[in-house]
């Protein structure tokens, strides 16, 4: 099950100043004024508080219909913002978003009984999967219903799989597992025969994959069925280049060559960017992908991904990737290493030549290496962390400027400098 908590491009934002004080740069200018002869850094702040109103509203919305059993409702917008690939600022799917709502009591409620072993019964974990089972055959016929059933139990499946190493999982929570994703595989062929070029079925059809490991379970043809339903979503390309690694699907070999070919089938979109989404979460994962990547081709590919998408929920997302993310397990090996410090470099022109307000959430995403499966507490505290790592690389990437007493101003119009 995931959490969906994402920032957003907003036309109302705050401005923060911090100066810099032996590298050190901090969140309160009135406690830690500037110092004598030392720049000060200053950049619009993306309005955190808002938190992305399409996705958390999408998911409401789905929550409420739900409860209120209007199902015909539910299945009515899911269709509509499917058939129009309409998606949050972050690219996540709204139709994904309404059916993550309308389970999301259903697997709240059977990972609360899940997670209290003493008090659990199987009354407590099926009821609700039950009962959406009920709606399912009260709306025969109807994919997006069943495709909310399907998913709800791929949910009920990692619930019972746990973080507990697959070897010492224990025989109830394996069988309970493998029973919810042979119940997801067994609906899906219908929501596939009633809506053959639905994305949200294609990618339901990729998340199965991880109940059904075959040798020959080919995920390149699921994602890249898929891919070609929704062409624009980056979302799509970096699930399958995970996927087609050693430890899930895949091999180092057939994960170069899909995103060679996904860069050639995506060219008109994303020029060499199908290359570049392809690895993207993939080399950040895996040391030995990393140190196989053709990193100039990977740097092509994202000076092409700005070319085609300039917003700033992109030149965030790159440049917090390029600064933090690449950089996590660094030092396991000097061939991932140096492929590693080539991308790093890469922050430094996204940021001066690009970057013009700052996202907290995207930086706070960073640093776990844009895992979706994190669990957010407080995105008020997560943003804080994602401000301060995100200050922190900037506030080093213009160290020379700052200690020679130059403002660093970022704008709408690009990047200042200027003495006091």
């Amino acid at each position: 099950m995931f959490w969906f908590f994402r920032d957003r491009s907003s036309r109302s934002r705050s401005s923060i100043a911090h100066p810099a004080a032996s590298g050190a740069y901090f969140a309160d200018p009135a406690v830690s004024p500037v110092l004598p002869d030392q720049g000060q850094l200053n950049i619009p702040l993306a309005d955190v508080q808002a938190q992305d109103e399409i996705g958390r509203s999408s998911i409401e919305k789905g929550r409420f219909l739900a409860r209120q059993d209007r199902w015909a409702e539910l299945s009515d917008l899911m269709q509509k913002a499917d058939d129009a690939r309409e998606t949050a600022p972050d690219g996540m799917p709204v139709a994904e978003l309404l059916a993550f709502g309308a389970r999301a009591d259903v697997v709240l409620a059977a990972e609360h009984a899940l997670s209290d072993a003493k008090a659990l019964s199987e009354f407590d974990v099926l009821s609700g999967i039950s009962e959406l089972e009920d709606e399912m055959r009260a709306h025969s016929g109807d994919p997006m219903i069943a495709l909310v059933v399907a998913l709800a139990h791929i949910d009920m499946a990692w619930a019972w799989r746990g973080t507990t190493n697959e070897a010492t999982l224990p025989s109830l929570h394996q069988s309970r597992c493998a029973a919810h994703f042979d119940r997801a595989a067994a609906i899906l062929p219908n929501c596939r025969e009633a809506a053959a070029d639905s994305p949200i079925v294609a990618s339901a059809g990729c998340a199965i994959l991880a109940g059904q490991r075959r040798a020959n379970t080919r995920v390149a043809d699921e994602y890249e069925r898929l891919i070609k339903l929704d062409p624009l979503n980056h979302r799509h390309m970096r699930a399958m280049g995970t996927h087609l690694l050693p430890r899930w699907f895949g091999s180092y070999g057939e994960l170069e060559v899909q995103a060679l070919r996904m860069a050639a089938q995506t060219q008109d979109i994303w020029g060499a960017g199908g290359y570049t989404w392809v690895q993207f979460d993939a080399i950040a994962l895996d040391e030995e992908a990393c140190a196989r990547l053709d990193v100039d081709f990977f740097l092509e590919g994202m000076h092409d991904i700005l070319r085609r998408r300039p917003d700033q929920q992109t030149v965030n997302m790159l440049s917090a990737y390029c600064a933090i993310t690449i950089q996590n397990g660094a030092g396991q090996c000097d061939k991932a290493d140096l492929v590693r410090s080539q991308i790093h470099q890469a922050a430094n022109w996204l940021i001066r030549d690009h970057l013009t307000e700052l996202h907290p959430l995207i930086w706070a995403h960073a640093a776990n290496g844009f895992n979706n499966s994190v669990r957010i507490n407080s995105p008020e505290r997560f943003a804080a962390r994602g401000q301060r790592d995100a200050l922190r690389a900037i506030g080093d990437l213009f160290r020379d400027e700052l200690r020679s007493g130059l403002d660093v101003t970022f704008t709408p119009t690009g990047l200042r400098l200027s003495g006091h």
